[in-house]
């Protein structure tokens, strides 16, 4: 590819659609069979605008694939504890087949012992250390979801990870961890790059799959792009911008994602499939 050549763009909106659908039908068969529908339940500390829009649009999406929606709302002086009881009160709820813990949670919350507080066959969005265990082994267990999808595209895009070289710039525990130990899992040779990585240009050069989830707008530039190479954004920042500077990326990259359109609905999709995968497990069909 020359630099004259745009990226192809990797259209998560398309293939999450196709995800939901099948979903759907999975759903609608499981309650068909059990006369029990899946069940989702949404936890949300205090009134933050986004985590709000954000957990009515997971809402909206499960009625689509016919899961069963409960939302759980907890002012925002909820203290761990507190948290944590709740969490704990539906892990034992047969009625309820995944959790969603909204984050963040709020500076006062211990946001670690609240996801531990899930039950791991809960656990539909890959946050507890059972989850990250078992997808580093490769055993049954469910995948952080932003992660998940990321793999996803890479397959929908025939992108197979051995033997290359995978950058990934960012390590949180539910979002850079987890992404680099799915690829590490399909062969890949990963470097996990953050605030503390010295000439981080330099390491995106050698990369022919950057993953940019740190959560600085367009910190990763055109320039520092192999040509050819994979660029997944799992950023968002205000005004609908992500981690890679887009508009000089697309000039180097083979595929790239956009913002929006890209990741994010690959999150929701994978959350989705895994609360009906979970209701089925629970369920013993």
């Amino acid at each position: 590819m020359t630099q004259a050549q745009a990226a192809r763009l990797m259209d998560g909106t398309a293939l999450a659609r196709r995800i939901v659908e099948d979903t759907a039908r999975q759903a609608a068969a499981l309650t068909g069979r059990t006369g029990t529908a899946p069940c989702l339940a949404t936890v949300l500390v205090g009134e933050d605008p986004a985590s709000v829009t954000y957990v009515r649009m997971k809402q909206n999406r499960c009625r689509k694939a016919g899961i069963t929606s409960r939302h759980v709302a907890l002012p925002a002086t909820t203290t761990t504890d507190e948290l944590v009881g709740t969490l704990r009160e539906l892990s034992a709820d047969p009625g309820v087949h995944g959790i969603l813990l909204q984050h963040p949670v709020g500076d006062h919350i211990d946001e670690r012992a609240a996801f531990e507080a899930i039950a791991p066959e809960k656990d539909v969005d890959g946050v507890t250390f059972a989850s990250f265990a078992t997808m580093s082994f490769g055993l049954p267990g469910f995948v952080s979801c932003t992660p998940g999808g990321i793999v996803r595209l890479l397959d929908e895009y025939g992108v197979d990870p051995a033997g290359k070289r995978a950058v990934v710039v960012g390590r949180s525990a539910i979002l850079g961890k987890p992404v680099g130990m799915l690829l590490l899992a399909r062969d890949a040779t990963v470097t996990y790059c953050h605030s503390r990585t010295r000439d981080l240009s330099a390491a995106v050069r050698e990369a022919d799959i950057v993953v940019a989830a740190v959560g600085r707008p367009r910190l990763i530039r055109g320039q520092d792009i192999k040509p050819g190479a994979v660029v997944i954004d799992a950023g968002y920042n205000p005004g609908n911008v992500g981690d890679v500077d887009f508009d000089s990326a697309v000039e180097r990259a083979s595929l790239i994602t956009p913002v929006p359109g890209g990741v994010g609905p690959m999150t929701i999709a994978t959350l989705l499939e895994q609360t009906v995968t979970a209701a089925a497990r629970q369920l013993g069909v």
